[in-house]
């Protein structure tokens, strides 16, 4: 790669490229608040909700996630929304009719959040299983 005078021909460099790539492993970096919201459990329950490209209105939503409060199902959607990862829609009707969907860059999370699903799910007994066992000795102590 060839680079002009005074700038680097690393890849992802900022001084080369308006691309942004994060670094977990730094303290400053806003990769650990991103992974925060998505790896959240009403984020994962979201996504996977509206993948596929299903539009869903906010009551149908809270209706496929017990246990999520009016709240933080508005919290975690706008957060999504501010994120660039889902898109909101509101029909001129009254009252307002508001539905919600993923965009082009929420698909992308799809696979990603599928897979943690699955794997969570597949391993939760015996997660639970060691952490009961694990609790248990530090206790007997």
């Amino acid at each position: 790669m060839s680079t002009k005078e005074g700038t680097s021909g690393t890849l992802g460099h900022p001084e080369v490229t308006t691309e942004r790539h994060g670094d977990l492993f730094d303290a400053n970096c806003p990769t650990r608040l991103l992974l925060d919201r998505v790896g959240s459990k009403w984020t994962v329950m979201i996504v996977l909700l509206l993948a596929d490209g299903e539009e869903l209105r906010f009551g149908a939503l809270r209706r496929r996630m017990p246990g999520v409060s009016q709240k933080m199902l508005t919290h975690t959607l706008r957060q999504l929304e501010d994120d660039g990862l889902a898109h909101r829609r509101v029909e001129p009707t009254s009252p307002p009719a508001v539905h919600y969907s993923l965009t082009a860059l929420g698909d992308t999370l799809v696979g990603p959040l599928r897979e943690l699903k699955r794997w969570a799910e597949l391993n939760m007994g015996a997660i639970d299983t060691l952490r009961t066992a694990a609790i248990k000795a530090r206790h007997d102590q």
